[in-house]
């Protein structure tokens, strides 16, 4: 009898955070400079060199550790981590390792429809590695020591998720989050938000774990997902087979669609890990962390939860729209400006503008058509100007127009709405008496033809008609 198994899982999720600056140096964290330009003295560990704490990964830091209810350490210290490895030009990497700056936080999480509390163990600061290369070299590697230095905050939960699909609502929020506080860009091509995720299957009822395999640097969710659910297999199969699951670490491949392990990962700790005598011990006053709380923005829950209150949205609309902070903005400005009910606004922003947005690859803040302009159309759509198709044709028309409004394209294109109710009436005559056969079919009770009617209507009016007024109309002859 096959044995019903329970999946283990846990994440570390490495953050660049947005700082100017590196770490420890003055050096500049830019992407997409020309190799080894943007690595100081103190980034290449040349002798002499001193490290200095930069401040703002601090600052950063904290607004994590109070974004997730978590302790925020008084006394924190750096540790130097001790292993060879050729884009490491110390020989050590800085980071923090028994006393870190951030503990016990948690992140709720929802995944079909239920709330879900994951545990976040601790987040430290550490600077990251240079960068291998390995394309060009005709058989060697290239080292770019550029992203050496730049500041970290690794992000360690505890194995509370229990399928790939909660360590990917898991990883999506926390993305969310740190984008929302402005503390990482969360560009996961550059790398600038990464995961490791920690594995483990055990039989279900078992109080003991597994043993675990480590999948190192996955960057995009999908691919998470993926890598989680291929190493479940992997182990599930290998242990009933008779194997052992040893703990090591695994690369995924995504041609594949398989891992392989990297190498054997044992129980001891052999980085040699011990306080840097460069630096001193980071000190936290309560008066830093409460003028650092008075920096941190609406979080997204709060929002979702303003949003269902004051907007009246229902749960789905008011989650899309606070996924990030800039949709949840550019949302507010089309209400505050159009003055229309905030769920028509919603409907367009998260209907047809999300839309378009996909289509063309592009994110919100680099949307064509702006608040205003958006604004601009929702409020010829409620006062009647124009209708809801017509309203479809005009959006085209913005984003295609840079800086055009809906009111220039809806006069120069000629498309007001008809209201004059003597002008529909006498259309309507026109298609009732040139369509008697399908008016039988609708007063023997076919009222499937009335579409037909209504179409009719429309296109002799070029979609221009109020569909209120005709439908209003239209019911009103076909009864007589």
């Amino acid at each position: 009898m096959t044995t019903s198994w329970e999946t283990v899982i846990g994440l570390e999720i490495h953050t660049q955070l947005a700082t100017q600056s590196k770490i420890f140096s003055g050096a500049s964290t830019a992407y997409g400079a020309e190799p080894n330009t943007q690595a100081c003295a103190v980034d290449l560990g040349l002798p002499g060199v001193l490290p200095v704490l930069n401040a703002d990964a601090v600052q950063k830091a904290v607004m994590f550790g109070l974004a997730i209810d978590a302790h925020i350490a008084p006394r924190s210290v750096f540790a130097r981590k001790n292993y060879f490895y050729p884009d490491l030009p110390k020989g050590y990497q800085i980071s923090q390792m028994d006393l870190p700056i951030v503990g016990n936080g948690h992140l709720d999480i929802e995944v079909d429809g239920e709330v879900k509390r994951i545990g976040i163990t601790r987040a430290h600061l550490e600077e990251d590695a240079g960068k291998s290369l390995h394309e060009n070299f005709h058989g060697l590697s290239g080292i770019d020591l550029n992203r050496a230095g730049t500041p970290l905050l690794e992000i360690v939960s505890e194995p509370d998720m229990r399928s790939a699909k909660e360590a990917v609502a898991y990883m999506r929020k926390l993305h969310e989050l740190v984008r929302y506080l402005g503390i990482c860009d969360g560009n996961m091509q550059e790398g600038s938000f990464r995961c490791d995720a920690n594995v483990s299957v055990r039989p279900k009822g078992q109080a003991e774990f597994g043993t675990r395999a480590e999948i190192k640097n996955i960057n995009s969710f999908k691919f998470v997902e993926k890598a989680i659910n291929h190493e479940i297999e992997r182990q599930i199969e290998l242990i009933e087979n008779g194997g052992k699951v040893v703990q090591e670490t695994r690369l995924y491949d995504a041609n594949k669609d398989e891992t392989r392990s990297m190498r054997s990962k044992e129980e001891a700790n052999d980085y040699r890990y011990f306080s840097d005598p460069d630096l001193l011990p980071v000190v936290i006053s309560e008066a830093f962390k409460a003028e650092v709380k008075t920096t941190l923005p609406e979080l997204p829950e709060a929002k979702k939860q303003r949003f269902k209150t004051d907007y009246v949205l229902d749960n789905e609309s008011a989650t899309i729209l606070t996924a990030s902070r800039p949709l949840a903005d550019y949302f507010e400005a089309v209400v505050a400006t159009s003055g229309c009910e905030a769920k028509l606004c919603a409907n367009w922003v998260t209907g047809e503008l999300s839309a378009a947005l996909n289509k063309a690859d592009l994110d919100i803040i680099d949307a064509p058509v702006s608040a205003a302009q958006l604004a601009g159309l929702l409020a010829r759509i409620s006062d009647n100007t124009i209708s809801g198709k017509i309203a479809k044709q005009v959006f085209e028309e913005l984003w295609q127009q840079t800086g055009a409004s809906a009111d220039d394209i809806i006069e120069a294109k000629g498309l007001k709405q008809i209201t004059d109710t003597g002008a529909i009436e006498a259309v309507i005559d026109q298609i009732i008496a040139a369509n008697g056969k399908q008016v039988e079919q609708y007063q023997g009770g076919n009222e499937k033809v009335f579409g037909f009617f209504v179409g009719q209507v429309m296109k002799a009016m070029q979609g221009k008609a109020n569909p209120a007024e005709v439908n209003k109309m239209l019911i009103a002859k076909l009864q007589k």
